[in-house]
């Protein structure tokens, strides 16, 4: 009876991990698409990312408050509401074609995406016994990676129309080539209308659905504390810094795959984005094969070694050309896959009064994904050559290794008062 009870809950819950799954990575499609539409820089169409994880670390504590003064299901139609809103608002932004009002249409999908993401992994957890919660949260994320493998093999056919090459364009004169590259540019409206739609029927569903309120405890000893008083733990400050780091770097593999894959490896994008599919796919493996490890191998462990392979790939990425620099960023991926939760973990680990301050703030830390990308981008402009911009993820990597090998250390002498 209980387990038919919360059945339908749960797999409503579990479209939304989806859902952001396959928004997030539309984004490594969009940029090569809008780079060309509006003639940008590799730097300029970076702020794609920036105006996504920009959104995350300004939402984050709102998202919590929210959630808290209304309740969990209402935060879930209100980001969705959000989440629709910012798909819709792609229309007016390819009519227009100004690429500030794709930004601001992006943000505020992001908005959305927090308030879900927030809410949604308590739900996935409670939604059945506590014994289970762990295997229901996994399995739910499961479905995450699995939008990472389906959106850019998908995207690319529906957003990235074969237009006019560079050499038809160059003999055109500006206002006729303007007006092909904004026919080119109205390919995203269709499928952002439809991914609108099906938001929208699920924000209904959410509507009419009953779902049990999370009452939770309130920490007395929690309100007395600060910012501060939390970064007071040495392995949380480091957490925070180690997850600014490996998000920037996760952001800057995902998000210019699709460039690297045509530039390095010379292929076509409709090709580069079945390859990105590959990508996601590795990343699902991953976190797959590294959660069933972590039953043998200590969690830190295993951030050490997985971050000490991926900066030596990162080497070969600047190093290597064709399929092998393709089949490089692929292993990047499912190395890096377990990197995310394992920092969180170990970051509010023995925090004490200090666990959901804690918490948000490696969450906060996300933001490394809005301020990362753009200096990958930089360096691959001003060097003319996108892998030379691999040092960033390669950097990044290097502080996960130090997390994971010393930085996660709990230092007992911090008092809990």
């Amino acid at each position: 009876m209980s387990k038919n009870k919360y059945l339908f809950p749960f797999i409503m819950i579990t479209s939304l991990f989806f859902m952001w799954g396959f928004v997030h990575n539309l984004d490594p499609v969009l940029i090569p698409h809008l780079k060309r539409s509006f003639s940008l820089s590799t730097l300029q169409a970076s702020l794609v990312d920036s105006a996504v994880f920009i959104a995350y670390f300004v939402m984050a504590l709102p998202a919590g408050f929210l959630l808290k003064k209304y309740g969990y299901k209402k935060g879930i139609i209100i980001g969705l509401a959000f989440f629709a809103l910012g798909s819709f608002l792609f229309i007016p932004a390819a009519n227009t074609q100004l690429y500030v009002f794709f930004l601001g249409a992006l943000f505020i999908i992001a908005c959305g995406l927090t308030i879900l993401e927030t809410a949604a992994n308590p739900y996935a957890s409670l939604l059945g016994p506590p014994e289970t919660a762990t295997f229901r949260l996994n399995f739910a994320q499961t479905f995450n990676g699995l939008a990472a493998a389906m959106a850019p093999i998908i995207g690319v056919r529906v957003i990235l129309i074969k237009g006019l090459s560079d050499e038809e364009l160059s003999t055109m004169t500006e206002s006729a080539k303007q007006l092909a590259l904004a026919s080119e540019a109205s390919s995203v409206k269709t499928p952002y209308l439809i991914l609108g739609s099906i938001i929208l029927v699920i924000a209904v569903i959410f509507l009419f659905l009953k779902l049990p309120e999370i009452k939770e405890e309130e920490d007395i000893k929690a309100e007395k504390t600060g910012i501060l008083h939390a970064l007071r733990h040495k392995h949380l400050s480091w957490a925070v810094a180690a997850q600014f780091f490996y998000v920037g770097a996760q952001v800057c593999v995902f998000s210019f795959f699709i460039l690297y894959a045509t530039d390095v490896a010379g292929i076509s994008q409709k090709s580069a984005g079945d390859y990105a599919g590959g990508v996601g796919l590795a990343f699902l493996l991953g976190r797959v094969l590294g959660t069933f490890l972590m039953k043998f191998v200590k969690a830190e462990l295993l951030l050490t070694i997985y971050s000490l392979i991926n900066v030596l790939l990162c080497i070969v990425a600047i190093t290597a050309g064709g399929t092998l620099a393709l089949f490089t960023v692929i292993g990047i991926a499912f190395f890096m896959s377990i990197m995310f939760p394992t920092i969180f973990s170990l970051g509010i680990k023995d925090l004490g009064s200090d666990t959901k301050l804690g918490s948000s703030l490696i969450i906060m830390s996300i933001v490394g994904g809005a301020v990362l990308p753009p200096a990958m981008g930089y360096i691959s402009d001003v060097t003319h050559n996108i892998q030379t911009g691999y040092i960033v993820p390669l950097i990044c990597f290097v502080v996960v290794f130090m997390f994971g090998l010393k930085g996660h250390k709990v230092i007992k002498s911090v008092k809990y008062e």
